[in-house]
């Protein structure tokens, strides 16, 4: 789970990261209000969950109250396009106000699950301010890595090394190491994917301040994090995502035409590669898991038709705990309830696949059986490519 810079910096506060002063507004009136609280010059930032923000407009230094509310105005209720957004852009709801700072240098600090060795790692750079991607690809040697032990965490040693790797002076390493283990600590015990710090900044007197940060939370971990969980801008999530969740459907969208519904994730995966194998590209990935009733298999079919973009649908199961004559019986019925209008792909194996093709042969309905995955994706893709024409 996404969630907005300002909760961030509330996480990170807690665990003693150093951040500005701030206040969030949601009405111009407030921005005035936050702004004369903080006194003097303050910088007001879009709240959405997207990167770019001040490439696009979306950030700006304001000597006054007055002009942190025309400030405000400007961006409250009005999409902001940054290049992770999409062309529709996202619709500014709030924004953060924040205290300026006099600005010294600019530092990179990440940490992040590392794949390659399975723990978690802190990638820090002396070049702050800019997209870590363009860093590593332009100047890699800039890049400083640390892995996390996970039987011993963070150690300080590490922490010193990264301090004198980015070149800090001694009077500031101690609070270096400080600063490293406090966001290490929280990564930790909110159980994160990714907290990002960028820029980290050494003021001019001296601190070191978390000036932007990002943070994701594992979602598999939210039911340890009540108080996390209060962090969820459903405003800022795919509605179809939202509404999948109700009824426990795991559902992601992508860019493509063909709907696919699968029982399982690993089979989801294998989906979307034999679909691309064959020529197709995907709309979404949508898991009914494997319970699946006539209610959830109904409610997929909805979420999936509600994509504009969706030409054909491909569905591909297998029963084992769910057997294929019920899911069978299951999709008929909720194909006949939602009024289903694409082409229809069925792959199914497993428990009582015999009863179940029977099922889907004598419905009445337009379903196309298929073989086997392979024959499937086929049948799929020719099927988008006929309802897109």
């Amino acid at each position: 789970m996404n969630i907005h810079e300002f909760q961030a910096k509330e996480i990170l506060e807690r665990y003693g990261v150093p951040v500005l002063k701030r206040g969030v507004a949601r009405t111009p009136e407030e921005a005035a209000e936050v702004a004369k609280k903080l006194g003097g010059t303050v910088v007001v930032k879009a709240q959405i969950h997207a990167g770019g923000r001040g490439k696009a407009g979306g950030v700006k230094v304001v000597p006054n109250p007055e002009k942190a509310a025309e400030f405000a105005k400007g961006l409250l209720g009005k999409p902001l396009v940054t290049h992770q957004t999409g062309p529709d852009g996202r619709i500014v709801r709030q924004v953060l106000l924040e205290s300026g700072c006099e600005i010294a240098r600019e530092l990179y600090l990440g940490v992040v699950v590392d794949r390659a060795t399975g723990k978690v790692g802190i990638i820090a750079s002396p070049e702050g301010g800019v997209e870590i991607e363009e860093v590593a690809a332009r100047t890699p040697e800039k890049i400083f890595h640390e892995t996390i032990d996970p039987t011993v965490g963070f150690a300080p040693y590490q922490g010193r090394r990264l301090a004198f790797r980015l070149g800090l002076p001694k009077e500031l390493v101690n609070k270096a190491v400080a600063f490293f283990t406090a966001v290490t600590r929280a990564f930790h015990e909110c159980d994160a994917s990714m907290v990002e710090i960028n820029p980290l900044v050494v003021t001019k007197g001296g601190e070191l301040v978390a000036l932007d940060a990002k943070v994701s939370l594992d979602d598999n971990a939210l039911f340890r994090h009540a108080d996390l969980r209060e962090y969820r801008d459903v405003h800022e999530e795919d509605p179809r995502e939202t509404e999948a969740a109700k009824y426990d459907l795991s559902y992601i969208a992508l860019s493509g035409n063909i709907g696919c519904m699968v029982n399982g994730a690993g089979l989801a995966m294998a989906t979307m590669d034999i679909v691309k194998h064959a020529g197709g590209e995907p709309a979404n990935f949508l898991d009914v898991g494997g319970g699946a009733d006539q209610k959830k298999v109904a409610e997929a079919f909805r979420i999936l038709l509600s994509d504009a973009s969706v030409k054909a649908i491909f569905i591909n199961v297998f029963g084992g705990i769910l057997r294929c004559d019920v899911f069978a019986e299951g999709v008929v019925a909720a194909a006949k309830e939602v009024g289903l209008s694409v082409p229809l792909v069925v792959r199914m194996e497993g428990t009582n696949v015999d009863r179940g093709k029977e099922i889907l042969q004598s419905s009445g309905l337009a379903i196309e059986a298929a073989a086997d995955m392979a024959e499937g994706a086929k049948l799929a893709v020719a099927a988008a490519k006929r309802g897109a024409q």
